[in-house]
């Protein structure tokens, strides 16, 4: 399927005119700005995501708030709309022409343990943040893998495999948000100030600016049972069924996801999923290991198991949950948020991407929601869940315009759901599809457009899953 690149290239005029402005702002940074003559332009302008392409018309890696503010300045001063990446994990729109702010470098994390907090800079993985706080024997909501950046996850709600069930959606634990704004400002926003702009941040993402560094909570995590149980495709019917009543009585402690594997023969994948169809139960239990046995006993006797892998385990090893591939690949996703997965919704499923269909989707996952996710704290961002019990994720990978086939079976598969749909879904799972309000609630989209429209009126920020297109 051929994707449309949308064009926001600017005539600058002569182009020696522009090339000598990008290196006024280049003196003017602590990293640098490139344009694509320039020999670090493809690097500072990849991500994770290879089906992402960007082409800009100049790219500045951030090493400082202050170089933000400068890139920002520099956008709006020569009509440029404004992109942001981190790591490049999510969304596939390509982009051509514009400015982008590459932040990488700004990985900064500094834990207050006495306070339980974290500040956290933009470009930090989840491998950075974690591997600090685990020295202070404490946690934050982090996602499956350490390769994601912990800035992107949070303000896209952050559903975490270890500590959402028992916590809640890593966003409900900001505590302020330092962001540059479309004027060019550096400003805090919290619960206190600036609460509309902090209150839509978590949800609108780089929509409503670029945040440089957000302060976030952390609890007393050091140690859980984690890992996997992998089964033979064949026993999907058997494993989906144990899997939702598990996950209808779990206590807070245990959080599931069960992923339908189908990975390709191709270096990096394991022989024991390489070309076949593998189920995947993703466990993690911040109880102790008897306490995990009870609850998992059912699950483990619910078809044979090739591979047992649930054991005691440090925080900072929770990567070892999902093993999450770690080289970049183009993929593209679809999601949808479950009410329930009764036995309808199971044989739906099934029918779709069971032992006996021929789908072309690589991987399709179900995360368990419920406990803490189901508290709407006060202040919480524009995140929604209520009344989803499971979220849906369907992956495909390859280029999009060679991978129609996959990205149609994965609409088809969310379609299919919809019975069992709460009509909303995961922000940081949902396709750049020029749909961004299927991911809100009606008075949280009304409300977000109102605060777009207060910070950001030219629509500078435009070019990643925009909240307005032009």
């Amino acid at each position: 399927m051929s994707q449309t690149i949308p064009d926001d290239t600017i005539d600058h005029g002569a182009h020696a005119a522009f090339r000598e402005a990008v290196e006024t702002l280049d003196a003017t940074l602590d990293g640098a700005a490139l344009t694509p003559e320039d020999a670090g332009y493809p690097a500072a302008c990849a991500g994770y995501n290879l089906a992402g392409q960007r082409h800009p018309d100049v790219v500045v890696t951030a090493h400082s708030a202050s170089d933000v503010v400068e890139a920002v300045s520099f956008a709006a001063a020569h009509g440029l709309p404004v992109a942001v990446v981190a790591t490049g994990h999510h969304g596939t729109r390509p982009l051509r022409g514009g400015l982008l702010v590459a932040t990488a470098a700004m990985n900064e994390v500094h834990v207050d343990a006495a306070a339980r907090r974290a500040v956290v800079a933009a470009g930090a993985r989840w491998s950075d943040v974690v591997s600090r706080t685990a020295a202070h024997h404490l946690a934050p909501v982090h996602g499956s893998s350490g390769q994601v950046g912990a800035v992107g996850f949070t303000l896209g709600g952050g559903l975490s495999p270890v500590l959402g069930r028992k916590y809640g959606w890593g966003s409900d634990h900001v505590v302020s948000l330092d962001v540059v704004t479309a004027s060019g400002e550096l400003v805090r926003a919290s619960a206190e100030d600036d609460a509309d702009l902090f209150w839509a941040l978590r949800g609108g993402r780089s929509n409503l600016g670029i945040v440089t560094s957000m302060e976030i909570e952390l609890f007393p995590v050091e140690r859980f049972i984690g890992g996997g149980l992998f089964y033979d495709g064949e026993h999907a019917a058997a494993v989906l069924d144990a899997f939702a009543t598990a996950t209808a009585t779990a206590p807070d402690d245990l959080t599931l996801s069960l992923a339908f594997l189908r990975l390709p023969p191709v270096p990096g994948i394991p022989p024991l999923l390489a070309g076949r169809f593998v189920l995947h139960l993703r466990v993690a239990h911040l109880g102790d290991a008897a306490g995990a046995d009870a609850l998992l006993a059912p699950l483990r006797a619910a078809a044979p198991v090739l591979l047992d892998t649930v054991e005691e385990t440090r925080v900072e090893d929770f990567e070892r949950i999902h093993n999450d591939p770690v080289d970049p690949a183009p993929f593209s996703e679809e999601t949808a948020m479950l009410a329930d997965l009764d036995p309808s919704a199971q044989r739906t499923l099934l029918d779709v991407v069971g032992p006996s269909t021929d789908t072309g989707l690589h991987i399709v996952e179900l995360r368990h929601l419920g406990g803490a996710f189901d508290v709407t704290r006060p202040g919480a961002g524009a995140i929604v869940a209520p009344s989803a019990s499971y979220v849906l994720w369907a992956l495909s990978i390859g280029m999009p315009e060679s991978d129609a086939q996959g990205i149609a079976q994965a609409r088809a598969l969310v379609e299919a759901m919809r019975p069992s749909s709460t009509g909303t879904r995961y922000l940081n799972f949902a396709p750049d599809d020029g749909h961004p309000e299927r991911s809100f609630s009606d008075g949280d989209w009304d409300r977000l457009l109102s605060v777009k429209a207060a910070v950001d009126p030219r629509n500078l920020f435009r070019t990643q899953q925009p909240l307005i297109e032009s």
